[in-house]
């Protein structure tokens, strides 16, 4: 059986990594205005923030369309595919998953695994990179969704914004309500909870405070861990505080595996520029196939 890994623009996968992995990668629209962008197709990260930044009016992002999706099963199905396993950006901040799983029945010509990530950016290029490990193993599709499932159990993370404005307004952050002072002031530290929704836990007043009560928890994963992590520092438009915070982990974790990526367009319309996380997981190249 042929299987391929299709997800979406949101995992900001590295080049390279798409074409060594095989990965089909269907990209989310950005909107300015009027004018509608693919992300990181026909906007590049670096002019997305240029932009935002001089824009009056914040951007906002367009859902995949079910006829983008249907054309890259077709492609697919061309190509000899005889299975997709679709794996895309959580199902707590975007209603696209549900729409794709009410789709799928009417998909023909390639038999579609849709995969709800219930996470963002590096975490579910994590699933689409084992994903890819896995068919390479020659897994069935169901032996494949099996362990995506397994392993998104294993993923861990926690993000700080710097203007929590982005989040508010685009009504992603599903406990705003809840923080008590003024939401502008503060940088909370915000991570996913069990359905893929993001959520505030804690408050800090600097992110350099943020990032300590952030390293504590990475502190505890790393020391307890019964299994190999793979750590993820990730930036959006802020790319010499990435560079301090990887360099602080090596210091205090030598033999700590950290990766680096971005928020790229798509993401940064709900976070800002400015905002930084960790994520980690099991280390997905070393997952028992």
């Amino acid at each position: 059986m042929k299987i391929a890994v299709v997800t979406d623009s949101a995992t900001y996968l590295d080049p390279k990594d798409v074409k060594k992995y095989n990965i089909h990668v269907v990209p989310i629209t950005v909107i300015f205005g009027k004018q509608t962008f693919r992300d990181n197709v026909d906007i590049t990260t670096e002019e997305f923030y240029k932009r935002m930044a001089a824009d009056a009016i914040m951007p906002s992002t367009s859902q995949i369309t079910l006829g983008q999706m249907q054309d890259m099963f077709d492609q697919l199905a061309d190509e000899g595919y005889d299975a997709v396993i679709s794996i895309h950006l959580s199902s707590g901040i975007t209603t696209f998953f549900s729409n794709l799983e009410q789709f799928v029945p009417s998909v023909t010509n390639i038999k579609v695994y849709p995969f709800d990530s219930l996470i963002a950016s590096a975490g579910e290029a994590n699933l689409a990179l084992l994903a890819a490990r896995l068919v390479e193993a020659g897994k069935t599709p169901e032996e494949i969704i099996a362990a995506l499932t397994k392993f998104r159990d294993t993923i861990d993370a926690y993000f700080v914004v710097d203007d929590l404005s982005h989040l508010v307004h685009t009504g992603r952050l599903s406990n705003a309500s809840s923080l008590v002072g003024n939401l502008l002031r503060v940088k909370p530290i915000l991570t996913f909870n069990d359905t893929g929704q993001i959520v505030a836990i804690e408050r800090e007043h600097t992110m350099h405070r943020a990032y300590n009560a952030i390293k504590k928890k990475v502190a505890n994963a790393y020391e307890t861990s019964t299994v190999p992590l793979r750590f993820t520092v990730i930036n959006a438009d802020n790319a010499l505080r990435q560079k301090q915070w990887v360099t602080d982990l090596h210091q205090s974790f030598p033999d700590m595996v950290i990766d680096e990526s971005i928020l790229g367009p798509v993401l940064g319309v709900h976070v800002g520029a400015g905002t930084m996380a960790i994520l980690w997981a099991y280390d997905w190249q070393k997952w028992p196939v």
